[in-house]
């Protein structure tokens, strides 16, 4: 890709009426900069007023109120925390009113990747054998077998295998089988087994716990085969012997897990999930956005994208609900946000509580302007369906799924709704991966880039020096094709991805 040639400008001004600037470099406290005098130092990422601003008027980014001003706000002041409410807001949904048909690319003209093709029609990006537990109590016996495994260095005859990954959980005894927590593990642990990703799965069980296993087989009609095996840790006679007798059964897995190909397949067969985490003031200008231009070109080409993590879409929800594809999907998406208002009341929380101190040191300052520049991962096609957490994810195009902002339990949703490659926007720099879905990290500025050369797989930085958004969502897309054919990205180079799995409990604990 040309390099921008171009420098960035000290400032940004995003949207025509907006009464901030967006600071691209350290801004020295008397300095003048797009015809303002600085009343403070001003960091990369952060704002100064370009305008006064009286107590109580709205402050305006992307266009959009992300808060209001707390006391008098003058021309180069510096708009933060200090003086920045984030007040109330009445949005209106116009549901559906930007939902547009979406042109698709012919067969013949979309892109390819080299996956793995399975029985049941979808494709993997990988090919892992999965040891799946079913409560807190297996979680050593499951590491113990992958450690085994590991160790033994007999993967090394099986070269189409990229793993065998622990996936282990917190949870799984003291919750009710008629209950929230079970039916949203029970649809996780399946989501996890049936992924794409996945050539093979063991599950393990102590045996008494609440979430039973044969049950679990029943719900959704499975039975024992090559591929997929269970055993509990007090039926086997303890933990070396279940230890010993995992091993063996993988054993007898791997020569059928490893009886795959690549071969070619659509862009339309892949499943994009979308994630940000450390977020900071370039996270909406660059990698965000840049990343929805990429989910634009994935959508033309016939793949799936997943926009998930609801309290970071939170006061953004209105530019969503004007691309749903009907009213229901719309109106779905709302009744959604109203249950998480619901939920922090209870906890005594607030749903500004979300930006987190290193997205405050990064420049942002309230939910609202996080949840505009999270909302540009989701580039600007219609809103085909809104999904709750880990639900299978059947629609084309970009889809919404419920999920907490923190990032390892909105991930494992989506990768339980069936994502088989994801893209993680970072400004602060998040160390994250995950198993068995590959994540690609995209830097929003080049400093964290280049300071976190070995995290980091696609610099989005020079977007503010002059590389169209565009030119960057294309690069992204090139990325996402070339790792789902098998290219390793730094996360995966790093051994990310065992401790990733993290369902969300959202009911009581008995």
């Amino acid at each position: 890709m040309d390099k921008a040639t171009t420098q960035a400008p000290p400032t940004l001004r995003l949207h025509a009426i907006d009464n901030i600037l967006v600071a691209t470099r350290i801004i020295e406290k008397g300095e003048s900069v797009a015809g303002l005098t600085t009343q403070a130092r001003i960091m990369r990422g952060h704002k100064v007023a370009n305008t006064p601003i009286a107590e109580g008027q709205p402050i305006r980014k992307f266009g959009q109120i992300i808060g209001f001003a707390k006391s008098d706000i003058k021309t180069g002041d510096w708009v933060h925390e200090h003086n920045v409410v984030m007040g109330e807001l009445s949005h209106d949904y116009a549901f559906s009113k930007d939902a547009k048909t979406e042109p698709l690319l012919p067969a013949a003209e979309r892109a390819t990747f080299e996956g793995y093709r399975r029985k049941n029609g979808k494709v993997g990006t990988r090919n892992y054998i999965g040891i799946m537990t079913s409560v807190n109590c297996s979680a050593t016996v499951a590491s113990h077998i992958a450690k085994e495994i590991e160790r033994s260095g007999i993967l090394a005859n099986y070269p189409n295998i990229d793993g065998v990954v622990a996936l282990t959980q917190d949870n799984g005894c003291v919750i009710d089988y008629r209950g929230v927590i079970f039916d949203t593990f029970k649809r996780t642990a399946w989501g996890y087994a049936t992924n794409p990703n996945m050539g093979g799965v063991m599950m393990v069980g102590l045996g008494c716990e609440g979430f039973q296993i044969p049950r679990f087989k029943e719900a959704y009609k499975v039975e024992e085969s090559d591929l997929f095996r269970t055993m509990t840790i007090q039926e086997t006679g303890g933990t070396k012997k279940t230890v010993a007798a995992g091993v063996a059964a993988v054993h007898e897995m791997l020569p059928h897990v490893n009886n795959v190909k690549r071969e070619t397949c659509l862009a339309s067969d892949l499943v994009l999930a979308l994630q940000c985490g450390g977020s900071d003031g370039y996270s909406g200008i660059t990698a965000n956005p840049s990343l929805g231009a990429a989910v634009d070109l994935l959508v033309r080409h016939g793949g799936t994208a997943i926009l998930s993590e609801t309290p970071e879409i939170y006061g953004a929800e209105h530019l969503l609900t004007r691309r749903a594809a009907s009213k229901e999907v719309g109106e779905k998406l709302v009744s959604i946000i109203k249950w998480w208002e619901d939920y922090t009341r209870r906890n005594n929380m607030e749903m500004n509580n979300n930006p987190s101190p290193g997205n405050k040191l990064g420049g942002l300052t309230t939910i609202l302007e996080k949840s505009l520049g999270a909302a540009a991962k989701g580039g600007t096609t219609t809103m085909q369906a809104v999904y709750n957490y880990a639900e299978p994810v059947t629609a084309k195009g970009f889809v919404f799924m419920d999920t907490p902002g923190y990032d390892p339990v909105g991930a494992t949703g989506q990768v339980a709704g069936g994502a088989n490659v994801m893209c993680f926007t970072t400004g602060r720099g998040s160390a994250y991966g995950n198993k068995p879905c590959p994540s690609i990290k995209l830097a929003t500025n080049t400093d964290i880039y280049n300071r976190m050369i070995d995290d980091m797989d696609i610099n989005c930085g020079d977007v503010v020096e002059g590389v169209p958004l565009e030119q960057k969502g294309q690069e992204i897309f090139d990325k996402i094709l070339k790792t789902a054919s098998g290219q390793q990205t730094k996360s995966e180079a790093n051994g990310y991805g065992e401790n990733e799995y993290v369902p969300w409990y959202i009911g009581a604990v008995m």
